[in-house]
């Protein structure tokens, strides 16, 4: 009968069967066709070749990013693995005088000239490095506000040692192994101070944490006078971790802070020793800590309540060379 009748093909509303209540309008019909061929292994992009095609893209993009007329970077921020642009007149000197070592020495066209900038290429041109003359607006895009003087050094990024190197050193120099860590120092002058203070107490390197730390930059480079050039400054993955490893092969590790349970006046430098130097604001960090023999105080004579962390590894490293050369 026409009231009971029901189309062919259609569910019944209030059935049991699971699904839509209409007809499918096709949609299962056009799943059930194909798709086509399947695309090429570049033209998928979570396909390995289609990463690695565009990981080539990207690297020849780099390599073909327009720089100056004599080959300036248009960029002026320094990169982790990039090379560094010193900026100004006495920067640039006071690098060169410090032996920084430098790829090219870059001067304006039209520059005026005066005693910084002729003593600069002077002692560019000594050391053997390259001098180019290049367009004023090349070196204003590296600098705000222009502040560059006329003149940029590039320095090339800093080639660390592992802290292994650092332990063979120990072992060839024939001397009690005097090593400095520095746990989270964020200031390139203080870490600078520290590679110069090294050098200059028979220390045979210094390690930084490859994380959260100040970098060898050219700030380090004048402040440490040259000695970056003549110390090996390691980069170590996990600091705490290379600590247990120098502490299994002899060393004492002895960490500084002003309410340290050891003075000074009774610390025993003569074994091979690690001296770890804190954050300039937070001091030793927890597992640092927990991992040092001893803590050391350096006994103060007036009000002062600390000292700044390269002037106290200064004063510890002096105390231990004057030990070793009495001894």
């Amino acid at each position: 009968m026409a009231g009971n009748s029901q189309r062919r093909g259609a569910i019944r509303k209030g059935g049991s069967k699971k699904g839509a209540v209409v007809g499918s309008g096709g949609k299962r019909r056009r799943g059930l066709e194909g798709r086509g061929a399947t695309p090429p292994a570049e033209a998928r992009t979570k396909h390995p070749a289609a990463k690695r095609a565009a990981a080539a893209a990207k690297a020849k993009a780099a390599q073909s990013r327009p720089t100056g007329k004599a080959g300036v970077p248009r960029v002026g921020r320094k990169s982790d693995d990039g090379p560094e642009l010193v900026l100004g007149r006495n920067p640039v000197l006071e690098c060169l005088r410090a032996d920084v070592p430098a790829t090219a020495l870059y001067v304006a066209v039209g520059t005026e000239n005066d005693d910084r900038l002729s003593e600069s290429v002077q002692r560019a041109a000594d050391m053997g490095i390259s001098i180019l003359e290049v367009p004023r607006t090349d070196l204003d895009r590296l600098s705000a506000n222009g502040l560059h003087q006329g003149v940029a050094l590039q320095v090339p990024p800093y080639r660390y040692a592992h802290p292994d190197d650092l332990m063979d050193r120990v072992k060839t120099s024939g001397e009690p192994g005097l090593l400095v860590a520095l746990d989270n120092i964020s200031d390139p002058r203080n870490l600078g101070a520290v590679i110069r203070s090294v050098a200059a107490f028979g220390g045979q390197g210094v390690v930084i944490p490859q994380r959260r730390s100040a970098s060898v930059t050219a700030v380090a480079w004048r402040t440490s006078a040259g000695a970056a050039a003549r110390l090996p400054v390691a980069r170590a993955t996990n600091l705490t971790r290379t600590l247990k490893d120098w502490a299994s092969q002899g060393f004492q590790i002895v960490g500084l802070d002003a309410g340290g349970d050891t003075p000074l006046d009774e610390f025993d430098g003569s074994v091979p020793t690690v001296v770890v130097v804190g954050s300039e604001g937070k001091g030793l960090s927890r597992l640092v800590r927990e991992n040092c023999d001893s803590i050391l105080s350096i006994p103060m004579a007036g009000p002062v309540e600390s000292l700044n962390a390269s002037v106290a590894a200064g004063v510890v490293l002096a105390d231990i060379a004057r030990q070793r050369r009495l001894g």
